[in-house]
């Protein structure tokens, strides 16, 4: 059997905010919204048995991956954050997009913080523009011109 990573969770502080960014800012659509009741102290060791999660990603395209966005009902500790520098452990979401007009929609809704750009050698010697923003919960976010 082939082994296809489905989708990535990422724990929110606020869900409306980190919805904001990857739907208004970075383009993703929301693929469903639903609260969930479950046995999640056991499975994940959270503080009650409900969680709320969306499903973000582009309809169209079945292979494009899925960034879950998730707030548990009763809280969730505060993780150590991502820091200026990479760490062991996890590192980014990357997308392909058009790094300009990202950017300028992220700006306009006042989320991303101040990007950092560079270009890149692609194939066939063309540049390749990539810029990294922080999402609300300060998780970094990779942007890779299409």
């Amino acid at each position: 059997m082939a082994v296809k990573c489905h989708h990535s969770a990422i724990c929110v502080r606020d869900f409306t905010a980190s919805l904001r960014f990857y739907t208004e800012g970075l383009g993703l659509e929301l693929l469903w919204e639903h609260e969930f009741v479950g046995d999640w102290p056991t499975l994940f060791g959270a503080r009650e048995s409900r969680l709320h999660s969306a499903f973000l990603g582009d309809p169209g395209a079945d292979d494009a991956g899925i960034v879950e966005l998730v707030e548990f009902i009763g809280g969730m500790e505060d993780g150590g954050g991502q820091g200026p520098a990479p760490q062991v452990g996890f590192f980014l979401l990357s997308f392909y997009v058009d790094v300009d007009e990202t950017l300028a929609r992220l700006a306009a809704l006042g989320l991303g913080g101040a990007p950092r750009r560079i270009e890149v050698d692609g194939m066939g010697g063309a540049k390749v523009p990539m810029a990294v923003v922080r999402d609300p919960d300060g998780v970094i976010v990779e942007l890779i011109g299409a």
